[in-house]
């Protein structure tokens, strides 16, 4: 069944040569370089606030320099998640913390391919907006913009005049999983900024600190996000993620007392924004490996997933497509995707180093296996599936056209034209053709459980991108890129 898979990819990759589009494949394999400096370029077109001089994307301009006002607070910058215009702490968060987990494991291989100041500056804008929603004492500012105004207008992120919104936890109002989160962000990020900016990487260790404390002293989940962002999965994943991280970062015995003692920990078969236990998995079976103890039921854990989602395991509980990718819900779909690539190329790393292998049942899967798996979802994505098209903007055959993306859907030419929220939907989100600006990189929700992918603006299920669906994505690709594209 796995030789099948990887001829099938084989036939595929060049079958898009012969379709003109060889600039996608170096040394018969797909360019996993170029797709991973696109995924970089389109979170350059997520970011809010005032955009710097390097600005790669030449249609996003300055916006919502106002944010924070209602607050009496600067809450300027950061990411929007997806095609709107709001700005949410959860997801936000988990893009800076899997962005870093990129770069401080695959430092090496995104070094390789020229864009590790680039990954830096993604992770800096993130920090820099989460440190300002820190500034206050006993406070979290976790979402500016109403989105239920938002949703009712389709506009450019320069142009939006709805309601800007600011909501916070602390003060008697719990938040755990987001303080988490983002101590989880802080934490990891302060990693990669020790080697070339000590002062705020201290800074970032610093404010990690105090987020895990407010996690842990309110209790409670906050739904202020939904219906958008609810954790269904409650609180204890991100404080299991966040201690881990802290630990790694400080080294102190504290954070390794409550992973060991405190933390509860889940088998799971999933790895996305709201659910975080296999990534703590993977990482405290790495520091296990390297000599921690009492850590031996997280690597069962890991090895658990591993074992639930490969396709080859006697206990594999994830449907695959016909096409051969996992398919765990309709609408954005591609985290799963990139969120499983990212796990199981981390966890190959692991068994490399340590020359291990999972055992599930009678199979015994080594990293090689881990690797190859990861990269046939990758390829999936980059256009190696039954419909022979790219699922990322800008790259590879027959790319999307239509991303489900207020700024890349509306003309820089209609900036001064004033259309009222109702009639914007008619004029830019329901009308039939390309977006006049490319969301270069923008990995899209994708196809549905049958491989078909509808390229249609107004189907937000199949063409909405996220933030940390690309966030995810960087790992595996600069990964895939130093193994294919020497």
């Amino acid at each position: 069944m796995g030789i099948r898979r990887e001829l099938l990819a084989i036939i595929l990759i060049w079958l898009a040569v012969f379709d003109g589009c060889s600039n996608v494949v170096v040394n018969g394999q797909l360019n996993y370089k170029e797709a991973l400096t696109k995924s970089l370029i389109f979170l350059e077109a997520q970011r809010s606030g005032k955009l710097p001089p390097n600005n790669r994307v030449p249609w996003r301009g300055d916006s919502a320099l106002d944010d924070g006002k209602l607050a009496n607070v600067d809450l300027s910058g950061g990411y929007y998640d997806a095609g709107d215009n709001v700005k949410y702490g959860l997801p936000l968060a988990f893009t800076v913390t899997t962005l870093s987990w990129a770069a401080v494991y695959f430092k090496d291989e995104i070094h390789a391919a020229n864009e590790l100041n680039h990954v830096r500056d993604a992770i800096k804008w993130g920090t820099d907006y989460l440190l300002k929603c820190s500034s206050r004492r006993n406070r979290l500012y976790v979402q500016v913009g109403d989105p239920d105004e938002d949703h009712h207008c389709w506009v450019r992120p320069e142009k939006m005049k709805t309601k800007r919104t600011v909501l916070h936890i602390g003060d008697g109002t719990p938040g755990t999983e987001i303080a988490a989160e983002t101590a989880a962000a802080f934490a990891s990020s302060s990693i990669v900024f020790r080697s070339v900016d000590r002062a705020y990487a201290r800074r970032l260790l610093n404010k990690a600190k105090l987020m895990f404390k407010m996690a842990k002293s309110q209790k409670g989940t906050y739904d202020g996000e939904c219906p958008f962002y609810c954790s269904f999965s409650g609180y204890n994943d991100e404080l299991l993620w966040a201690a881990t991280w802290l630990f790694i970062a400080t080294k102190k015995p504290v954070y390794l007392k409550y992973v060991q003692e405190e933390a509860i920990s889940a088998y799971v078969n999933e790895f996305s924004w709201d659910l975080k236990y296999a990534g703590a998995q993977v990482l405290l079976t790495r520091l296990l490996y390297e000599g921690v103890p009492k850590l031996e039921t997280f690597k069962y854990q890991a090895d658990s997933f591993i074992c639930s989602v490969h396709p080859e395991s006697p206990y594999n509980q994830i449907k695959l497509t016909p096409g051969g990718v996992i398919h765990l819900r309709d609408g954005a779909n591609t985290q799963y995707v990139t969120g499983t690539a990212m796990i199981f190329i981390f966890y190959g790393d692991i068994l490399e180093e340590h020359k291990q292998t999972v055992t599930c049942g009678t199979k015994k899967f080594t990293s090689a296996d881990l690797f190859s798996f990861a990269k046939s979802q990758m390829d999936y994505i980059l256009g190696t599936n039954p419909e022979r098209r790219s699922i990322m903007v800008g790259f590879g055959n027959n790319p999307p056209k239509q991303a489900h993306h207020r700024g890349a859907s509306v003309p820089m030419s209609s900036a001064n034209e004033e259309v009222s929220c109702p009639e914007s939907f008619a004029k830019w989100l329901q009308r039939d053709g390309p977006n006049p600006n490319e969301l270069t990189g923008a990995i899209l929700g994708g196809p549905d459980k049958n491989d078909h992918f509808d390229d249609k603006r107004t189907d937000s299920s199949a063409t909405e991108p996220c933030t940390y669906v690309n966030s995810l994505a960087v790992g595996p690709l600069a990964k895939l890129a130093s193994i294919h594209n020497k």
